[in-house]
């Protein structure tokens, strides 16, 4: 295959947008396509091997194999080891698990389904999983398993029914791309059927320069090229995470990136530009800086704790690319000479390196992390605790026949999200002092509240929050909601002001049109119509901490305390809103954490930690709240 120097140009468009993207740069907030564009190279590039050797009856899957495991594994296992050490030292025992599960995903090539698996509300924030970018290079892998076989059965019938079968299964897999991308999008972001057709536009373009040449108008190959170059810069400039994605959108990056293998020929502007020499020295360790910025990244969020800053943000994405050149002098160009390393070498050394990887892995797993690293007091787990006896998820399938049997006999109900969940256990064991009866419905990520619902909210949120005015707000039911109003309604994840600020998308917008003039009103009347049918007791908004506490006593032994004042500011609306509604209860979070006088909200009492995560609430911070629940309970009603 002849050496295509504006090739490793287009790497590097590729892995510097997915670099700055990952180090938070605004500008680049579409940075992710550059996944998008190795996934139409990776097409072309290997599409281009295989159908070469098959016309001239050459083709060998064992020396595919061994090809593909020159190009990835060495890199990539050295990356994995050189990870280990800063697992062991700087990860939390939930995070050392989480991160030994990857290397078993790695290890077998489907940590893009562990990662949409565990993609749940409760999941470790992307940003701090070190193997998390490994997700597409299992697709890519999943994708040399069956391309090369499909190609070996359908051969014989000709490259015309080769191209008719291939653009089935482009348009089927667009088709469930655009779906899923609305409708199930961690499925759709993550696994091969709905990225499959990427790497097909790479596919058709290798067919196409197979049986025919580069278009002979040198205006076209120039006004096409750059149209295909603006393609890519305008998708890494304008989409961003709340981009449905891959769904027709993700046609914008990958065409452009297939104009651009089609007509970026020689004396064009981008064919030129492309071939720069320091751009195509970019392209060339583009694979190994690939895998090393995220790992950088992950681990010097995980032992900052705090927002890391923009200079050394710079400074990581140097060091990726530093990082980038050792790997690919030292590992890759000496592992791709055959002369050096032998194909049976290869294949040994990499079952073997495989192996052990899968083995590490499920040692972290199975021993949990090995918890014992760390005190008692950071291992307690309200998410941990968790009941289940009466209580529903309703973001689950839910036995129907339990339920109505559990609110039938029900003298309290616990309603509201995750918040909700991280209470229910203790407030559980609090009411049956008093031998009464709780029954828990929550939803993650959903406000319990009708017509406030948000345009990324799922349907299964509708239909809960229905429910609730259904079944649970009537017949004078008492019932206590805990839920995150500060987010929900304010949409932004919570800034303590002093450097600590949540990892996570914001919300998206209402689906109703409400003014922000108004919206103290419209939620008032909201909750004054629920107190109209129900004994309401509300659990205010905690205050949150904006920096992950079981992290930071992990690495620091100093107190963590917050803002008080940062509370109060970014709640005032909030809580004001809740204190003016007549006929309910409210709990007031923040006295039982928050000094008045030193203006500092805290994170542990004695030597029991108040939060799970950042907005979570432990054990010993859920007692404090159950005892309050149980007092205006029993003393109210």
């Amino acid at each position: 295959m002849k050496y295509r120097a504006e090739i490793d140009g287009l790497r590097a468009l590729a892995v510097l947008p997915v670099i700055l993207f990952h180090a938070g740069f605004e500008w680049f907030s579409g940075g992710f396509v550059g996944v998008d564009v190795f996934f139409v190279i990776s097409g072309y590039l290997i599409t281009t091997i295989i159908i070469s050797e098959m016309a001239e009856g050459k083709f060998s899957i064992v020396n595919f194999y061994e090809r593909r495991a020159r190009r990835i594994l060495p890199a990539l296992f050295f990356v994995m080891a050189s990870c280990l050490p800063f697992a062991w030292l700087w990860l939390p025992p939930s995070d050392l698990k989480d991160f030994g599960q990857s290397l078993v995903a790695v290890s077998t090539f489907s940590s893009n389904i562990l990662f949409w698996l565990e993609s749940g509300y409760f999941d470790t924030a992307a940003e701090l999983k070190p193997l998390l970018h490994t997700w597409s290079l299992a697709v890519e892998e999943q994708y040399y398993i069956l391309f090369p076989i499909f190609l070996m059965l359908t051969w014989r019938l000709g490259v015309r029914w080769v191209l008719i079968l291939l653009s089935i299964v482009f348009f089927i897999s667009l088709g469930v791309a655009q779906w899923g991308a609305y409708n199930s999008p961690t499925a759709a972001f993550f696994l091969l059927p709905t990225r499959g057709w990427e790497l097909l536009v790479g596919v058709f373009a290798a067919f196409y320069l197979k049986y025919n040449t580069h278009l002979k108008s040198h205006s076209l190959n120039q006004a096409l090229s750059l149209l295909g170059f603006c393609l890519i810069v305008y998708s890494i400039i304008a989409f961003d995470e709340t981009t449905p994605f891959p769904s027709l959108y993700a046609l914008v990056p990958t065409i452009g990136t297939g104009l651009l293998i089609l007509c970026a020929v020689p004396k064009t502007f981008i064919h030129k530009f492309l071939s720069i020499k320091f751009i195509v020295g970019i392209g060339l360790i583009s694979y190994s800086a690939y895998l090393w910025h995220q790992p950088l990244f992950a681990f010097a969020r995980h032992r900052n704790v705090v927002a890391l800053p923009d200079f050394l943000l710079i400074f990581l994405c140097v060091a990726s690319l530093a990082m980038a050149w050792l790997s690919w002098r030292f590992v890759e160009a000496p592992f791709r000479d055959k002369k050096k390393i032998k194909r049976r070498s290869i294949f040994v050394l990499s079952g073997f390196i495989l192996f052990a990887f899968t083995g590490i892995g499920l040692l972290f797993h199975f021993n949990s992390g090995f918890s014992d690293r760390v005190p008692l007091e950071l291992q307690d787990s309200t998410l941990n605790k968790e009941t289940k006896e009466c209580n529903f998820k309703f973001s689950e399938t839910i036995n129907v026949e339990n339920l109505n049997k559990c609110i039938s006999s029900a003298d309290i109900f616990l309603v509201g999200d995750s918040h909700a969940g991280s209470l229910a256990f203790t407030l559980q064991t609090e009411l049956k002092k008093s031998e009464n009866k709780l029954v828990i419905l929550q939803h993650s990520g959903c406000f319990p509240i009708e017509g406030l619902a948000r345009q990324n909210d799922p349907k299964s949120c509708t239909d809960f929050i229905k429910y609730l005015y259904k079944n649970i707000f009537v017949d004078n039911n008492v019932v206590v909601i805990s839920t995150r109003w500060r987010f929900y309604i304010i949409g932004t994840r919570y800034n303590n002001g002093e450097g600590g600020k949540e990892h996570g998308e914001d919300a998206q917008a209402f689906e109703v049109n409400i003014k922000d003039n108004e919206l103290e009103n419209y939620i008032s009347k909201k909750i004054e119509d629920i107190a109209k049918t129900s004994n309401l007791i509300l659990v205010n908004q905690i205050p949150e901490v904006g920096i992950h506490v079981p992290n930071w006593y992990f690495q620091y032994s100093t107190p963590l305390t917050h803002s008080y004042v940062e509370y109060k500011k970014q709640n005032n609306r909030i809580n004001k809103i809740l204190e003016s509604i007549e006929g309910i209860k409210v709990i007031q979070t923040q006295t039982l954490v928050c000094n008045e006088k030193s203006l500092r909200c805290y994170t542990k009492l004695g030597a029991e930690l108040l939060y799970e995560d950042d907005d979570h609430i432990s054990a010993a911070f859920a007692e404090l709240i159950s005892e309050q629940v149980s007092i205006m309970h029993t003393g109210g009603y």
